[in-house]
């Protein structure tokens, strides 16, 4: 699913604890996620997620399937300590995988204009409907 998904819910909270959630692109490398700030329109480049992340570098990335047949429902969360990448070889290799998996970002400037956030997993959990035809 980590793979596959088009996209996960992100989960960010301040010092204080105050907590975010938004929807993000994300490609997986097999051991982090990777997530960048892009150039669509937004009122700032310095998002409240990466300043929670900064503040707080514990969170979480959800990745659901759902359908109303309840039988193929299925999740994974994935929960560890955020970073946001300057210039290097994780920022550039993070910006491959995401234009690999996500072709709107290869026209977009990311190595000037966008950040990227690593997510580091320290605890993986993941859930899968039982079907009963299988």
């Amino acid at each position: 699913m980590l793979r596959e998904a088009r996209v996960g819910r992100l989960a960010t909270a301040d010092a204080g604890g105050r907590p975010l959630l938004v929807p993000v692109c994300f490609a997986f490398d097999g051991a982090a996620l990777f997530s960048a700030v892009d150039d669509k329109p937004k009122r700032t480049r310095e998002l409240r997620r990466l300043r929670n992340v900064r503040e707080n570098p514990h969170a979480s990335l959800l990745v659901d399937v759902w359908d109303e047949d309840w039988t193929r429902l299925a999740w994974v969360s994935v929960e560890g300590r955020a970073a946001v990448l300057g210039a290097g070889a994780d920022f550039t290799r993070a910006l491959e995988l995401l234009r690999a998996k996500y072709p709107q970002y290869r026209t977009m400037n990311l190595e000037r204009d966008g950040a990227v956030l690593r997510l580091q997993a320290d605890r993986v959990l993941s859930w899968r409907a039982a079907d009963p035809a299988a």
